[in-house]
C-alpha cells in the first residue's frame, strides 16, 4: 500500500531501514505532528528540539554504553573527541533540565519533543515502516515528586486514549512489565517504580497483563497494543517510571525544608514512533484514509480539456481554503474516476461545460456515493466543516 499509494519509500541506495517520506506520506505527517503538538501543548508540556548527536561521554552516564551498547552505532572522532548518534532523547531533556536550579515549586515540569532516533538492527530483522534504523519518537518526558506520580501516570493515560481515539483505535491490550535480570537500581527503587504503575492502572480502571521481567534497564513501564479494524495488534505507547537516570545524573531540586532533593523521571511515549504509527495507520485503514487524514482530499476532474482553466481556478480556491486538492486530467472521464478510485481520493468533482457555466461542481464521496452540483463555496464549506470535524461528506 506504501507503494501503491506513493506514500514513502526505502532506497537501497541510502541503506537499508531508513525511510524516504514521499510528499503524500508527509503530508500526513504533518498532519499527525499538528495534532500532536496542540494536545501537548494544551495539557502543559514544553516543546523541544535537540541535537542528533552527543559526545559519548553522555552515554556512558546515562548507561546506555553499558546496556544498550548493541543496539548503538559505531561513535565517530571530532577533533580527537568521540561522539555517538543518539539511540534516545532522554539524556537530552535531562541536560535540559539541569541548565538552572528547581524549586518543589516548579513542578511537575512536562517536556515533549518528537526526536528522531538511530538504532542499530540486523538487516535480516529490518521490516517496512515497522523495524528501521532511523525513526522519530513522539517523546516526553515528566520531572515530578514522589507524591504527584500516581496523578502524572494517570494524565498520561488519559492523554494517551484521547491521541489514539483521534486516530480511530479505542481497544488496547495492556501489559505492565516488570524487571529485567540486566537492570540498574535497587530492589527497593524497582518495587516503588512498579507500585505507582499499578495504582494508576487501578485508578484508570484498565485491566492489564503482567510480562514478569519485560521492563526497560532503567525502570518498569505500561505498554499498550493497539488493536486495528482486523483485530491485529500492534505495539504503540509506553510508560515509564525511572528512579535511576536523576541519580546516574544528580538531578536535584529544592524541597519546602530548603533541601536538595532528587525529582522522580517519567519516559512516556504516545504513539512509539511516528515511522510504525503511520504503518499501523495505514494497515487500519487498508490505505482508505478519513477525509481529515487523507494526503489528497479532493481531486478535480474536467470532462475535457477545454475545462482545465476552471478547474484550476476552482482548486486554488480549495487550495486557499485548506483543502488538499488537485486536478488531473489527460485521460477520458471514466478512466480519471477509475484512477482516483484506486488512489482512495475521498472526494472527486467533476466538471463539464454544465459546470462551467453554472460555475458549479458535481460531486462524488467515497464513502457518500453521488452527491450532486453544488457551488464552489457550498462545496468549500462543506469540507472544510468535514474535514475540521472528522466527519465523512
Amino acid at each position: 500500500l506504501g507503494q501503491d499509494l506513493d506514500l514513502f519509500s526505502i532506497q537501497d541506495e541510502a541503506g537499508g531501514g531508513l525511510v524516504f517520506w514521499h510528499p503524500k506520506g508527509a503530508i500526513v505527517r504533518h498532519i499527525i505532528e499538528d495534532a500532536w503538538k496542540k494536545i501537548h501543548i494544551g495539557r502543559g508540556y514544553d516543546l523541544l528540539y535537540t541535537p542528533h548527536v552527543a559526545r559519548a561521554d553522555l552515554w556512558s552516564i546515562s548507561g546506555h554504553l553499558d546496556f544498550y551498547r548493541e543496539n548503538m552505532y559505531d561513535q565517530m572522532k571530532i577533533e580527537e573527541e568521540l561522539y555517538q548518534l543518539r539511540p534516545m532523547n532522554c539524556p537530552y531533556h535531562i541536560l535540559v533540565y539541569k541548565r538552572k536550579p528547581h524549586s518543589y515549586r516548579d513542578f511537575p515540569i512536562k517536556v515533549a519533543e518528537l526526536g528522531t532516533v538511530y538504532r542499530y538492527e540486523l538487516s535480516g530483522s529490518l521490516h517496512g515502516l515497522f523495524r528501521v534504523r532511523g525513526f522519530t519518537q513522539d517523546d516526553a518526558h515528566i520531572f515530578c515528586l514522589d507524591d504527584q506520580i500516581k496523578d502524572e501516570i494517570r494524565g498520561v493515560l488519559d492523554l494517551t486514549e484521547e491521541i489514539l481515539l483521534q486516530f480511530g483505535f479505542n481497544k488496547y491490550e495492556v501489559n505492565l512489565s516488570t524487571r529485567p535480570e540486566k537492570a540498574v537500581g535497587s530492589d527497593d527503587i524497582w518495587e516503588k517504580a512498579t507500585s505507582a504503575l499499578k495504582n494508576a492502572l487501578d485508578d484508570k480502571g484498565w485491566s492489564y497483563q503482567l510480562d514478569e521481567g519485560g521492563g526497560a534497564f532503567y525502570g518498569p513501564k505500561i505498554d499498550l497494543k493497539i488493536e486495528d479494524a482486523l483485530g491485529r495488534k500492534w505495539q504503540c505507547s509506553t510508560i515509564q517510571v525511572d528512579f535511576n537516570l536523576p541519580q546516574r545524573f544528580d538531578m536535584t531540586y529544592v524541597d519546602s525544608n530548603s533541601e536538595k532533593k532528587r525529582p522522580i523521571m517519567i519516559h512516556r511515549a504516545v504513539l512509539g514512533s511516528l515511522e510504525r504509527f503511520f504503518g499501523v495507520l495505514i494497515e487500519h485503514y487498508a490505505g482508505d484514509f478519513p477525509l481529515w487524514l487523507s494526503p489528497i482530499q479532493a481531486r478535480v476532474l474536467p470532462v475535457t480539456d477545454t475545462q482545465i482553466e476552471y478547474c484550476n481556478e476552482v482548486t486554488r480556491r480549495m487550495k486557499a481554503s485548506g483543502i488538499r486538492a488537485e486536478v488531473c486530467s489527460g485521460e477520458r472521464l471514466p478512466k480519471l474516476i477509475r484512477n482516483a478510485e484506486k488512489q482512495k481520493i475521498p472526494l472527486m468533482a467533476v466538471v463539464g461545460p454544465k459546470e462551467v457555466e453554472t460555475q458549479t461542481l458535481t460531486v462524488r464521496s467515497r464513502f457518500g456515493g453521488e452527491l450532486g452540483t453544488m457551488k464552489i463555496d457550498d462545496f468549500i464549506s462543506r469540507t472544510t466543516f468535514a474535514a475540521e470535524n472528522r466527519t465523512f461528506l
